[in-house]
């Protein structure tokens, strides 16, 4: 069974997309998202095999949301677009394949045919080598989209991952990893990543470990095992 998400911020076109797949057997929705933050959550809770990526949505489109991906459980992509001219973006950022709106049936069965071809577990990568300019993230019913100049520091801990400002916290669902991978953002500890320029001040203690002290008074902890790699940044021994 090939497990799918349908990811577009038009209702009727989720519904057409899935209303087409209702007559394939070993194809299954487990669910479906109207915008990036949405498909963000479902994609790293359901882990789909595939999903269906519209590419043209508001704040993020389908491939900013492609590069915000964890490579390690990355689906397979097919871009569903409107516009032509994004099909040879679609192919530069490694999709499976790209299906033009309207629809075509016989289209999407081409498309569904390679994937039971491909059905075998294996890695995609996205030449995705630019850091991400913003996170996405969500305060009490508010979604935010937090440039990166604005972060302090990056918290995992049992109720999810955080984002740390100067004016407060948010919640974010692009993982620990994924934000090391793709941002100028500096691990400091298995639990933190920290901004280069929220480092104010390096506290360091006996027994090995260190603090960071931010310019709003944040402390955020060194381990032995990354303060090295911090030093060795700002060019000190």
């Amino acid at each position: 069974m090939i497990r799918y998400l349908i990811i577009d911020d038009e209702p009727l076109a989720r519904d057409e997309l899935n209303y087409l797949m209702q007559g394939e057997a070993d194809f299954e929705c487990v669910g479906m998202a109207g915008n990036a933050i949405e498909a963000l959550a479902l994609v790293n809770k359901l882990k789909p095999d595939l999903i269906f990526l519209d590419i043209q949505m508001p704040k993020i489109t389908g491939l900013e949301l492609a590069a915000m991906l964890d490579e390690v459980h990355l689906p397979r992509i097919v871009f569903v677009t409107a516009f032509d001219e994004f099909a040879v973006k679609a192919f530069e950022e490694k999709a499976f394949d790209y299906i033009l709106k309207p629809i075509a049936s016989t289209r999407l069965h081409q498309t569904l045919q390679r994937l039971r071809q491909d059905c075998s577990p294996k890695t995609i990568s996205f030449n995705t080598t630019e850091s991400l300019n913003v996170l996405p993230c969500y305060f009490q019913q508010t979604i935010r989209l937090i440039a990166l100049n604005e972060v302090e520091y990056v918290l995992s801990d049992h109720c999810g991952i955080h984002v740390i400002t100067a004016a407060g916290q948010s919640h974010t669902q692009l993982t620990l990893k994924t934000l090391e991978q793709k941002t100028p953002l500096l691990r400091c500890h298995r639990q933190y990543l920290i901004a280069e320029h929220a480092i104010k001040e390096i506290q360091l203690h006996d027994n090995g470990n260190a603090d960071i002290i931010t310019p709003s008074g944040h402390k955020v902890p060194v381990s032995r095992r990354y303060l090295k790699s911090i030093k060795q940044h700002f060019g000190l021994q």
